[in-house]
């Protein structure tokens, strides 16, 4: 396999001209909003890149708490992918049928997993098939594999560390909308509060990619952050409404070079819903 350097990402043209190489796992991520009435199941087994396998976030999660797709234990997760045909060896490379939104979610949870050969496909499934890459359908089953998960606990972020980050020197940056983000716009979630936790500065996920899915430039992603006030040399904690757009989040840092970055995984699903936790709303 090519060395890929410390770029989280692959290009179309790249996974198309190593599509073949022992070791390599491809991953359909897709996953979509309840609202959205997108069926990603259904949507991979009418088309995905050739050989891929699928990642069904919300089944791969951790089913002792009713906060959504939360991430699963290390063996639960080492199982999971084990039956994707993962090695401990093996390069992974995750994309989705938006463009990059769901996949770096998946990205994420294998570093958090203790798992670093893993990369995103830039612009996704719409990329791939604009370039004029094959497609195919069915469903695809992978020999199984001997991934073992060694997990990286301080890439994961849960409720008593943020608390713990509030007027400290952690920045929160959350990546919901702007309207979302002051409570100006509901939660597409029912029960959950409008606003945002004190202090957090907010990077909305649609200003860090373009209108084709792909991730924007580093010079416009640079731009983002400062937008939001972020200081790039400080500790950072991403959020948004379940954990998918803040890994997207971490994702962009980690192309700035931030690979330290921490995913709050119960995000605005677990902190809305309380009501021990601050709410602060406007910008």
């Amino acid at each position: 396999m090519a060395d890929l350097g410390h770029n989280p990402l692959v290009t179309a043209e790249w996974l198309a001209e190593h599509l073949a190489d022992p070791g390599l796992v491809v991953i359909d991520a897709s996953w979509h909003m309840p609202a959205d009435g997108r069926d990603a199941r259904a949507e991979y087994a009418a088309g995905h890149i050739p050989g891929a396998v699928f990642f069904d976030i919300d089944a791969i999660a951790d089913h002792a708490t009713e906060l959504p797709h939360m991430l699963p234990a290390a063996p639960a997760f080492a199982t999971a992918v084990r039956r994707m045909g993962v090695e401990p060896g093996s390069t992974v490379v995750v994309y989705d049928s938006v463009g990059v939104f769901s996949a770096p979610r998946v990205w994420w949870s294998f570093r958090a997993m203790g798992h670093d050969a893993v990369y995103v496909l830039d612009g996704g499934l719409r990329a791939w098939a604009d370039e004029g890459h094959p497609v195919e359908g069915g469903w695809h089953d992978a020999p199984h594999g001997e991934f073992k998960a060694h997990a990286r606990p301080e890439l994961l972020a849960d409720l008593e560390q943020v608390r713990r980050t509030l007027g400290g020197d952690v920045q929160l940056v959350d990546a919901r909308s702007a309207l979302r983000f002051r409570g100006e716009a509901p939660e597409p979630r029912p029960g959950l509060r409008e606003g945002h936790m004190p202090g957090a500065l907010n990077v909305p996920w649609a200003s860090v990619t373009t209108p084709e899915g792909h991730l924007a430039t580093p010079a416009k992603l640079y731009e983002a952050f400062e937008a939001g006030g972020v200081d790039l040399s400080g500790p950072i904690v991403t959020t948004c409404g379940s954990g998918i757009t803040a890994s997207l989040l971490a994702l962009c840092l980690a192309r700035l070079g931030r690979w330290d970055v921490a995913v709050y995984d119960g995000s605005w699903s677990e902190w809305g819903a309380r009501t021990d936790t601050p709410v602060a709303t406007g910008p």
